[in-house]
């Protein structure tokens, strides 16, 4: 087989929740450059409708499901005709809601954990059955580095995050004997609708930048280059395994 061969797509069909922007709809991209047909989630319907533009104006074969990925019902009813028919599970939908940990109302902590942890739990319970019959597949989640250090007012996404590192190499464990390898990409500090009001500060933006090797924030597009690895045939014996992509930071003091 060759590289490219190892790396090709084709013929998969990719779900991405979280799509409608930042680093969903960067994949959703990275994986259509590299053949896949895609579905793409977002809550916000217009949103996802301006997504599914975007990627078809782009050459994408894309549909969208609008559905809340908190919510096991509506993922059911929406995925009921295609849930058999993923190849590539991208889990990642996400949310921050900052606050110091003494005072975070219990309702900040619920949406952070349900919408960063229990949801790939929910959609992936929705989408595995299928793969397990067609006798494979691969489970990407989007985790952080914040599950392995923390900061202030961010202890419900580091818990979130934390989780999700553990549940991945849970799902790498109940499925690699039948073919389904379940990996996860951890992002550093990157430049997205999520971190924008911390790009723009400028104490914290030279403190990461200062930790950071590489000197800079990370860019979405820096992303695709491990999605495509863990989505294709060339990861096929890559299970359990969280790529951490953060120029460095996690090595330095």
């Amino acid at each position: 087989m060759t590289t490219s061969e190892l790396f090709s797509l084709r013929g998969k069909r990719a779900l991405i929740t979280g799509a409608g922007q930042g680093i969903g709809l960067t994949l959703a991209r990275g994986l259509a450059g590299a053949g896949a047909d895609l579905v793409i989630n977002d809550i916000d319907a217009a949103r996802l409708e301006s997504a599914v533009a975007q990627l078809r104006g782009e050459g994408a074969t894309v549909e969208g499901r609008r559905f809340d990925v908190t919510q096991a019902a509506e993922i059911e009813g929406a995925l009921a005709d295609i849930a058999g028919e993923i190849d590539v599970l991208i889990n990642n939908a996400g949310i921050h809601r900052r606050a110091p940990l003494e005072s975070m109302p219990l309702e900040t902590w619920r949406a952070v954990i349900d919408t960063n942890l229990t949801s790939a739990f929910l959609v992936t319970r929705a989408v595995v059955p299928g793969m397990l019959r067609r006798g494979g597949g691969k489970i990407i989640n989007i985790c952080s580095l914040n599950a392995e250090i923390s900061r202030p007012t961010i202890a419900n996404y580091s818990a979130a995050k934390g989780g999700l590192k553990m549940l991945t190499r849970a799902m790498a464990v109940e499925w690699g004997g039948r073919n389904v390898q379940a990996n996860a990409i951890s992002p550093g500090y990157m430049r997205t609708d999520l971190t924008g009001t911390l790009t723009i500060d400028p104490v914290f933006d030279r403190a990461i930048c200062a930790r950071t090797p590489a000197g800079r924030w990370g860019e979405p597009h820096e992303l695709i280059g491990a999605a495509v690895f863990l989505a294709s045939r060339a990861s096929d014996f890559v299970n359990g395994q969280i790529l951490v992509v953060d120029g460095g930071l996690l090595s330095a003091l």
